[in-house]
This record gives structure tokens, C-alpha cells and sequence, in this order.
């Protein structure tokens, strides 16, 4: 397994907005009801952005990131891309390329359940880039997957149009916005 990412260097940004550990206790019924999930604590951010929160849009896509580059190309309007990508670890599913193209179509974010490459540009782009782990290996690119339909994220199922909120503290996907 990758050792984290010293993120130590980097300027933190002065966001106002409510952290996931004000919206965990703030929301505790929701927690308790399953309106408001927290991802397992195996994502770790590699993008420029310290947090994201956005509406989700989802992908269904193993060790192919053919509709994940297909999505990016699209206007982001501030949402996350969450790519279940089965937790592989014998590829990348985003790199440098991929998280430019996110920032420059105004993504928030992507979240993959699998691996991501090429962190230094992947710093470099001000959009949030949560994955499990890092994979100097491209992925295929055959087109196959499925968008729009519910994913499994290390064991919490996303919903297309579902929100995501991500620090520095984890992951939480709820039914509605926060």
C-alpha cells in the first residue's frame, strides 16, 4: 500500500465552509436513518483542492477510464465524479490529464474507488482527486462501463444525484444538499 501524501507544504486555504466533522454532528439522525453515509476511512485526497462538495454524478468502470475521460470533457457545474472502479489496484484511473480537464470544465471533484497517478499534476489542478491509493499504470481504454446508475464505494452505495462533501477528515455522501 502507497504511504500517504505529505500534504504539510502546501497553503491551506482559508474556506469558511462547514468541515465533514461539523456536518457529522450536526446531522446525526441523518447518520443514524442512512440519509447522510461516511465513506471508510481508504480515501485520501491527491488533487490541489483541500475539499470538494458537489453534486455526484456516477461511473461504473473497471480498469477503463474511457467514460471517466468521456465525463470530464463535459461541463462539471460544480459536481464530484464518483468512479467505482472495484478498489483495483493494477491501474490508475485518473492522471494529470484527466483532473486539467476536470478543473477546466468546472469539476469539483472526482472520487475513484481505485487508483490515481501522476500526483505532482495532480496537485497542480485546483480540483479534489480522492482515491484509494496511486498506480504508475494507465488503464485501458475499450469504452466499457456504465454512467448514471448506483455504485459501490468500498461499501457504501452513491446514487447519481446524491451529494459528496470531502476533507481533510473523509468522505460523506447524502441524499440531499448540506
Amino acid at each position: 500500500m502507497n504511504k500517504p501524501f505529505d500534504r504539510r507544504s502546501k497553503p491551506v486555504s482559508p474556506a469558511k465552509q462547514l468541515t465533514t466533522t461539523d456536518l457529522c454532528d450536526a446531522n446525526e439522525a441523518r447518520l443514524v436513518s442512512g440519509q447522510l453515509r461516511v465513506l471508510p476511512p481508504v480515501f485520501q485526497n491527491y488533487g490541489g483542492a483541500e475539499a470538494m462538495r458537489g453534486q455526484v454524478v456516477t461511473l461504473k468502470c473497471f480498469e477503463d477510464n474511457s467514460l471517466v475521460r468521456q465525463a470530464l470533457e463535459g461541463p462539471g457545474q460544480g459536481r464530484v465524479l464518483v468512479v467505482d472502479s472495484g478498489g483495483s489496484d493494477r491501474c490508475a484511473m485518473v492522471g494529470g490529464n484527466l483532473a486539467q480537464l476536470a478543473e477546466k470544465n468546472g469539476w469539483a471533484g472526482v472520487l475513484v474507488h481505485g487508483c490515481v497517478r501522476d500526483v505532482t499534476e495532480l496537485i497542480e489542478a485546483q480540483v479534489g482527486v480522492w482515491a484509494i491509493a496511486t498506480h504508475p499504470r494507465k488503464s485501458t481504454k475499450a469504452g466499457q462501463g456504465h454512467k448514471d446508475i448506483p455504485v459501490d464505494m468500498a461499501g457504501v452505495i452513491v446514487r447519481p444525484g446524491e451529494w459528496c462533501v470531502a476533507d481533510v477528515d473523509g468522505v460523506l455522501i447524502s441524499d440531499t444538499a448540506l
